[in-house]
Protein backbone atom coordinates (compact mmCIF):
# COMPACT_ATOMS: atom_id res chain seq x y z
CA UNK A 1 0.00 0.00 0.00
CA UNK A 2 2.56 2.57 0.58
CA UNK A 3 4.49 1.71 -2.33
CA UNK A 4 1.62 2.80 -4.31
CA UNK A 5 1.14 5.88 -2.65
CA UNK A 6 5.08 6.85 -3.41
CA UNK A 7 4.14 6.02 -6.97
CA UNK A 8 1.85 8.13 -7.27
CA UNK A 9 2.74 10.73 -5.40
CA UNK A 10 5.91 10.21 -7.73
CA UNK A 11 3.56 10.38 -10.72
CA UNK A 12 1.93 13.50 -9.89
CA UNK A 13 5.14 15.37 -8.80
CA UNK A 14 6.79 14.08 -12.42
CA UNK A 15 3.59 15.60 -14.14
CA UNK A 16 3.99 18.91 -12.02
CA UNK A 17 7.28 19.81 -12.60
CA UNK A 18 6.61 18.91 -16.44
CA UNK A 19 3.29 21.19 -16.36
CA UNK A 20 5.59 24.42 -15.99
CA UNK A 21 5.13 27.13 -17.58
CA UNK A 22 7.54 29.13 -20.25
CA UNK A 23 6.80 33.05 -19.29
CA UNK A 24 8.27 35.51 -21.34
CA UNK A 25 8.43 39.33 -22.08
CA UNK A 26 7.89 41.46 -25.07
CA UNK A 27 8.07 45.46 -24.99
CA UNK A 28 5.12 46.20 -27.60
CA UNK A 29 5.01 49.84 -27.75
CA UNK A 30 8.88 49.47 -28.43
CA UNK A 31 7.83 47.34 -31.89
CA UNK A 32 4.59 49.58 -32.46
CA UNK A 33 6.74 52.75 -32.99
CA UNK A 34 9.24 51.19 -34.61
CA UNK A 35 6.72 49.17 -37.26
CA UNK A 36 6.58 51.33 -41.02
CA UNK A 37 3.00 51.66 -40.90
CA UNK A 38 3.32 54.40 -37.94
CA UNK A 39 4.26 57.12 -39.69
CA UNK A 40 1.11 56.37 -42.06
CA UNK A 41 -1.36 56.64 -38.25
CA UNK A 42 0.79 59.49 -37.25
CA UNK A 43 0.64 61.39 -40.53
CA UNK A 44 -3.64 60.57 -40.78
CA UNK A 45 -3.87 61.23 -37.02
CA UNK A 46 -2.10 65.13 -37.40
CA UNK A 47 -4.64 65.62 -40.87
CA UNK A 48 -7.24 65.21 -38.40
CA UNK A 49 -6.23 67.04 -36.14
CA UNK A 50 -5.08 70.12 -39.05
CA UNK A 51 -8.76 69.08 -40.27
CA UNK A 52 -10.53 69.85 -36.50
CA UNK A 53 -8.25 73.20 -36.22
CA UNK A 54 -9.89 74.57 -39.14
CA UNK A 55 -13.47 74.02 -38.09
CA UNK A 56 -12.09 75.70 -34.99
CA UNK A 57 -10.82 78.53 -36.52
CA UNK A 58 -14.04 78.81 -38.99
CA UNK A 59 -15.54 79.11 -35.10
CA UNK A 60 -13.40 81.97 -33.74
CA UNK A 61 -13.65 83.44 -37.00
CA UNK A 62 -17.69 83.72 -36.61
CA UNK A 63 -17.19 84.40 -32.87
CA UNK A 64 -14.45 87.56 -33.65
CA UNK A 65 -17.33 88.68 -36.13
CA UNK A 66 -20.32 88.32 -33.77
CA UNK A 67 -18.31 89.99 -30.68
CA UNK A 68 -17.23 93.10 -33.52
CA UNK A 69 -20.63 93.62 -34.30
CA UNK A 70 -21.88 93.96 -30.96
CA UNK A 71 -19.31 96.43 -30.05
CA UNK A 72 -20.16 98.79 -33.37
CA UNK A 73 -23.54 98.64 -32.99
CA UNK A 74 -24.05 98.45 -28.84
CA UNK A 75 -24.49 102.23 -28.65
CA UNK A 76 -27.79 101.70 -31.10
CA UNK A 77 -29.10 98.72 -29.96
CA UNK A 78 -32.51 98.40 -27.41
CA UNK A 79 -32.08 96.41 -24.56
CA UNK A 80 -34.13 93.44 -25.55
CA UNK A 81 -31.25 93.18 -29.03
CA UNK A 82 -28.72 93.51 -26.54
CA UNK A 83 -30.05 90.74 -24.50
CA UNK A 84 -30.37 88.21 -27.48
CA UNK A 85 -27.11 89.40 -28.36
CA UNK A 86 -25.05 88.52 -25.70
CA UNK A 87 -26.97 84.91 -25.14
CA UNK A 88 -25.65 84.45 -29.06
CA UNK A 89 -22.24 85.89 -28.45
CA UNK A 90 -22.20 83.25 -25.02
CA UNK A 91 -23.65 80.28 -26.95
CA UNK A 92 -20.83 80.26 -29.39
CA UNK A 93 -18.40 80.68 -26.09
CA UNK A 94 -19.96 77.70 -25.14
CA UNK A 95 -19.37 76.07 -28.63
CA UNK A 96 -15.81 76.69 -28.94
CA UNK A 97 -15.20 75.58 -25.28
CA UNK A 98 -16.91 72.02 -26.30
CA UNK A 99 -15.29 72.14 -29.52
CA UNK A 100 -11.86 72.23 -27.97
CA UNK A 101 -12.77 70.07 -25.02
CA UNK A 102 -13.81 67.33 -27.13
CA UNK A 103 -11.36 67.78 -29.63
CA UNK A 104 -8.49 66.24 -27.79
CA UNK A 105 -10.85 62.97 -27.50
CA UNK A 106 -11.56 63.02 -30.93
CA UNK A 107 -7.60 63.15 -31.95
CA UNK A 108 -6.86 60.10 -29.43
CA UNK A 109 -10.22 58.28 -30.87
CA UNK A 110 -8.74 58.53 -34.12
CA UNK A 111 -5.63 57.68 -33.01
CA UNK A 112 -6.79 54.39 -31.25
CA UNK A 113 -8.83 53.43 -34.29
CA UNK A 114 -6.05 53.75 -36.59
CA UNK A 115 -3.53 51.70 -34.39
CA UNK A 116 -5.69 49.04 -33.91
CA UNK A 117 -4.89 47.10 -36.76
CA UNK A 118 -1.03 47.32 -36.15
CA UNK A 119 -1.68 46.11 -32.31
CA UNK A 120 -3.94 43.14 -34.23
CA UNK A 121 -0.86 42.36 -36.59
CA UNK A 122 1.19 42.24 -33.49
CA UNK A 123 -0.32 40.39 -31.90
CA UNK A 124 -0.84 37.53 -33.91
CA UNK A 125 2.85 37.59 -34.34
CA UNK A 126 3.83 37.29 -30.81
CA UNK A 127 1.53 34.31 -30.68
CA UNK A 128 3.68 33.07 -33.67
CA UNK A 129 6.82 33.38 -31.95
CA UNK A 130 5.85 32.36 -28.28
CA UNK A 131 4.19 29.26 -29.93
CA UNK A 132 7.38 28.79 -31.63
CA UNK A 133 9.26 29.06 -28.70
CA UNK A 134 7.10 27.29 -26.61
CA UNK A 135 6.45 30.23 -24.44
CA UNK A 136 3.21 29.51 -22.56
CA UNK A 137 2.61 33.06 -21.72
CA UNK A 138 4.42 36.44 -22.67
CA UNK A 139 3.21 40.01 -20.38
CA UNK A 140 4.15 43.15 -22.15
CA UNK A 141 6.76 45.59 -20.11
CA UNK A 142 5.34 48.53 -21.27
CA UNK A 143 3.41 50.10 -18.74
CA UNK A 144 3.87 47.35 -16.23
CA UNK A 145 6.03 47.40 -13.10
CA UNK A 146 8.36 44.22 -12.69
CA UNK A 147 10.84 44.13 -10.11
CA UNK A 148 13.47 41.90 -12.30
CA UNK A 149 12.77 40.13 -15.97
CA UNK A 150 15.79 37.75 -17.15
CA UNK A 151 16.63 39.35 -21.15
CA UNK A 152 17.09 35.70 -21.80
CA UNK A 153 13.13 35.23 -22.09
CA UNK A 154 12.97 38.64 -23.75
CA UNK A 155 11.06 37.83 -27.34
CA UNK A 156 11.12 41.92 -28.24
CA UNK A 157 13.74 40.95 -30.97
CA UNK A 158 12.46 38.04 -31.97
CA UNK A 159 8.88 39.50 -32.89
CA UNK A 160 11.17 42.79 -34.42
CA UNK A 161 12.99 39.77 -36.61
CA UNK A 162 9.73 38.13 -37.26
CA UNK A 163 7.90 41.43 -38.59
CA UNK A 164 11.23 42.54 -40.57
CA UNK A 165 12.30 45.51 -38.85
CA UNK A 166 15.44 46.25 -38.18
CA UNK A 167 16.64 48.00 -34.94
Amino acid sequence: MKLKITFILALFFIGFSNAQTKVGTVNSELIISKMPQMKGVLQRVENYGKKLDSSFQIKASEYKAKVDSFKAEEKIMTDADKKTRIKEIQQLELDMAKFRKNGGAMIQLQKDQNLRPLYKKLSEVIAEVAKANGYTQVLTTTGNEFGYIDERFDITQLVLDKLGIKE
